[in-house]
């Protein structure tokens, strides 16, 4: 089987000049993109369509890769990881119209927003769009934007928890949205409370909704002005503050209601990144009831670095404070490990499941939050 006579002619022709090739497989139609805009060329099969638009994909990698034959080889080297040679030809990857080729070209470490943008003109999906939106160059550019917006306009349409939040991250990068859209998108998180973990991710304090500072603040602030290079000094100064509260207070709400496992290992993981500056050097894994006792015991005999005890040296009324961000520090995705070892549970009977490890938890926030 091989292509008429014509449209072999006609692509060779589009070959010549584009800088990137679309292939319509409902419409039977290749489209190229030039310097002076679109070119297209519709095809008329010979045999069944699919197997037509294989033999398309043949005809255009053996012009882009001299090997025509060689195109699975190829395809079986690309990488959704970003693992690309720096010596690749990314623009061939534009030039074969396979959708798996352009995605491993957006994955590229060495993407530029040139190629960008001829690789969201061959395959415009919110996919591409996540991946691009983790280059630096494609987000200070003006196709940023434009993958922002994209991703905005179609976040109602993804159902995975973990892709939304990873969507809600990256469109908070600095300079992509404006303040409303950031509002819109926190305000959709009093119904779908996994956006605002997007926000937690994206480092974006303050938060839009504040949480007014906790009534001792000002008077932490003045006895520990002096101790600027105290990693507790400044983390416990942070979380008595309304952007540290609101951070605390989302944290709250999030673990209150993962949606699945993967989301409350992202809760997890988040919320001991936010204290990791406190970990103990020799912190406890895996078991949270193990974490909370050995850590009370060790502040309890001042068996702590040196930074802490200058801290409660301080602010002695505030050792349950600094013996809950030691805790919270230890906080990762081990402690429920185990757990999920056991259950494919999702949902209420999930959350019944981790209760042993979140009540802990909840405790030290509370601590924190002067609610208890």
């Amino acid at each position: 089987m091989e292509l008429s006579h014509e449209d072999q002619l006609r692509l060779h022709v589009l070959m010549q000049s584009v800088q990137a090739v679309r292939i319509d497989e409902q419409n039977l139609t290749v489209y190229g993109l030039s310097a002076k805009g679109e070119a297209k060329v519709s095809l008329k099969p010979t045999v069944r369509a699919d197997q037509y638009v294989r033999l398309v994909r043949q005809f255009l990698a053996g012009i882009a890769l001299g090997s025509p034959r060689g195109f699975p080889v190829h395809l079986q080297r690309w990488t959704r990881m970003g693992q690309l040679r720096e010596d690749a030809n990314l623009e061939v990857l534009l030039m074969l119209g396979e959708p798996e080729a352009i995605t491993a070209l957006v994955c590229a470490p060495h993407l530029t927003d040139e190629l960008a943008r001829r690789a969201w003109w061959a395959a415009p999906i919110s996919e591409n769009a996540r991946h691009m939106l983790r280059c630096s160059q494609v987000v200070a550019s003006d196709l940023g934007k434009e993958l922002a917006e994209f991703l905005i306009e179609h976040l109602a349409f993804e159902n995975e928890p973990a892709v939304i939040v990873e969507t809600v991250r990256l469109v908070l990068q600095a300079g992509l949205i404006d303040e409303q859209q950031r509002l819109r998108l926190w305000n959709k998180g009093k119904r779908t409370n996994i956006y605002r973990l997007g926000f937690l991710l994206a480092g974006g304090e303050p938060l839009p909704e504040s949480v007014p500072e906790r009534a001792d603040y000002r008077m932490v602030c003045d006895k520990l002005a002096d101790l600027s290079e105290n990693p507790a000094a400044l983390l416990l100064q942070r979380v008595l503050s309304d952007s540290g509260r609101s951070v605390l207070v989302t944290l709250e709400s999030l673990l209150a209601k993962p949606a699945d496992q993967d989301v409350a290992v992202l809760v997890l993981n988040t919320l001991g990144d936010y204290f990791r500056a406190v970990q103990p050097t020799h912190e406890n894994r895996g078991d949270m009831a193990a974490i909370v006792a050995s850590t009370q015991i060790s502040v309890s005999a001042c068996a702590v670095e040196s930074y802490i005890t200058e801290v409660l040296q301080r602010v002695p009324e505030l050792l349950p404070e600094v013996t809950a961000l030691l805790i919270l520090s230890q906080v990762d995705d081990d402690v429920v490990t185990d757990i999920f070892a056991h259950t494919t549970a999702v949902g209420t009977l999930m959350r019944d499941k981790m209760a042993p490890v979140t009540e802990h938890i909840f405790k030290q926030l509370k601590v924190l939050l002067g609610s208890v």
